[in-house]
């Protein structure tokens, strides 16, 4: 028997699939464009009083300014355009919570399990999209309503995201402090390549990979490795080696374009002694191009993902 409201009376709102639940709190429209825009402006602020003035003790600011301006930015763009109904908090927590479990236990695994070989790229893609996405699903265990695709894309490019971050806070890091000093110019540069790398990187990796999580995920919250889920981690860790193994694949193609006898030392380590001009500008192209690539194909795949959702199309 079902229940009818009398006639006249006030029917209840029910909020629709794209609307944040009651409680949650509001991000106005176009938030993530004034956080990029007031955060360049801080950290371009912060890297000129650093120079002139040579003061040190800014280089924290400089580096967390950098380092987390574009993953923070493209987490406020994914919630804004499509994930208003999964909640302010559990964002956060893929992002920081997330973020940093990732980077711990990867750490960990890399340091015990990894040795120098031909295959360590391998290593790292599948040891770092394991604990990425380990992390995810640890910090969305309890909630069983997070499931299907939309929710997957966006809660992993948040832990990606805030993968990407701290791991670029420490590539600056290494690359200020140098055995002359403070490199301040190698710091900014490196915070530049990696804020425009960073959307084609860790986020997007882990964006496809949560997305096919959640999307088999099962109605009572039980994470299910299924076959579709076991091949997408196998292939975003193959696009992630294949990104870290860009420098060497171009070092190795221009050697054989160029029939330069290379010693063995030299190109373990990916380098090439004396180059050419030729070479210097083959190499150019192959790494360049490489990078680019990959980044085409991680891209091409969230979006063929994205397209299976009818709701994703509709998100306001």
């Amino acid at each position: 028997m079902t229940y009818s409201p009398p006639p006249g009376a006030p029917r209840a709102r029910i909020p629709g699939p794209q609307q944040p639940p009651p409680g949650y709190p509001r991000i106005r429209a176009g938030l993530w464009k004034h956080a990029f825009g007031g955060g360049l402006a801080l950290w371009a602020l912060t890297a000129a009083v650093t120079y002139v003035t040579g003061n040190t003790t800014l280089l924290p600011t400089l580096i967390l300014l950098g380092s987390f301006l574009v993953p923070v930015t493209f987490v406020l763009w994914a919630y804004e355009r499509h994930g208003r109904d999964l909640g302010v908090s559990v964002l956060l927590g893929c992002f920081l919570t997330g973020g940093t479990l990732g980077v711990l236990g990867a750490s960990l695994m890399e340091t015990y399990l990894l040795r120098p070989s031909a295959w360590v790229f391998v290593g790292v893609g599948v040891i770092e999209e394991a604990a990425k996405l380990g992390a995810l699903m640890l910090v969305v265990r309890r909630q069983v309503r997070l499931r299907g695709m939309r929710a997957g894309l966006v809660l992993g490019a948040a832990v990606g995201f805030g993968f990407a971050a701290l791991e670029s806070a420490g590539y600056a890091f290494n690359a200020a402090v140098t055995a002359e000093g403070i490199d301040l110019r190698a710091l900014v540069e490196t915070e530049v390549l990696r804020g425009v790398l960073a959307p084609f990187g860790h986020g997007l990796w882990t964006a496809v990979a949560g997305g096919v999580l959640l999307s088999y995920r099962a109605a009572g919250g039980r994470f299910r490795l299924t076959g579709p889920v076991v091949w997408t981690f196998v292939g975003v860790s193959l696009l992630h080696a294949l990104w870290d193994s860009t420098h060497g694949i171009a070092v190795w193609l221009v050697t054989r374009l160029t029939s330069v006898d290379l010693e063995r030392e030299l190109f373990e380590v990916g380098y090439l002694a004396d180059p050419t001009r030729q070479q210097a500008h083959l190499f150019t192209l192959f790494s360049v191009g490489g990078t680019v690539c990959v980044a085409l194909l991680g891209v091409a795949w969230a979006r063929s993902l994205a397209r299976r959702d009818p709701p994703w199309r509709n998100t306001p």
